[in-house]
């Protein structure tokens, strides 16, 4: 936020002033949302995901269902199946019939669902905190975060439906000019998932070629 001259001086201040303020009240929300998203023991994820790159003239939409218990999930979009019980991946393709089995690495790259909607505090900062001006939905309000150090994204937007505590838009933008957005459609709290549901079931995929690379 830049601002005027010197007889702007006492305005720049209260500017200032401001401005943090905004930030504590913004951490003060996301970390209320964070909790209460962390107290679900599982979830039922509904979303559209789009990746933009206007410079490569890309837009592409996708809508898909995530199911979460802690560090497992299940991942369902058309044409891929990702499933994963906290230790190890499998990457479920239907066009090639292939099965890709992976460890789930801890870090940066292992970018889970659980991770997405939980772990905004890491190495990150709270730039700016106010209404939501990508729309008109009351109560909406945006978060920006942005890395202390050098990573793969350069910033985080995160629309939230402050009455609710919950998340309604994830926008992750990374240094190759990409913008990663997840517009959370459902979120159902009472999933309850049942025995085995994160785990691959080789019954299910009899012809599937299967290509482990741990």
């Amino acid at each position: 936020m830049k601002n005027l001259m010197k007889t702007l001086i006492l305005l720049l201040l209260v500017g200032i002033s401001q401005q943090l303020t905004a930030q504590d009240t913004a951490e003060e929300l996301l970390r209320k949302v964070i909790d209460q998203t962390k107290s679900y023991p599982a979830m039922k994820v509904a979303f559209d995901y789009r990746m933009i790159n206007e410079d490569a003239g890309i837009d592409e939409l996708k809508t898909g269902e995530v199911f979460i218990q802690g560090d497992a999930y299940k991942l369902v979009m058309v044409g891929q199946t990702v499933i994963s019980n906290g230790n190890t991946i499998w990457t479920i393709l239907e066009d090639s019939e292939e099965v890709m089995i992976s460890d789930a690495l801890e870090g940066e790259e292992n970018i889970t669902p659980s991770r997405l909607l939980t772990s905004y505090f890491e190495d990150h900062k709270i730039s700016y905190f106010q209404e939501n001006r990508r729309n008109q939905n009351p109560g909406q309000k945006t978060i920006e975060l942005k890395p202390e150090s050098g990573k793969k994204f350069t910033k985080i937007h995160i629309d939230i439906q402050e009455q609710e505590l919950q998340i309604k838009q994830l926008t992750i933008f990374d240094n190759g000019g990409n913008s990663f957005i997840y517009v959370i459609k459902d979120l159902d709290q009472s999933f309850v998932p049942t025995p085995g549901f994160f785990e691959y079931d080789e019954a299910e995929y009899p012809e599937y070629e299967v290509i482990d690379m741990r």
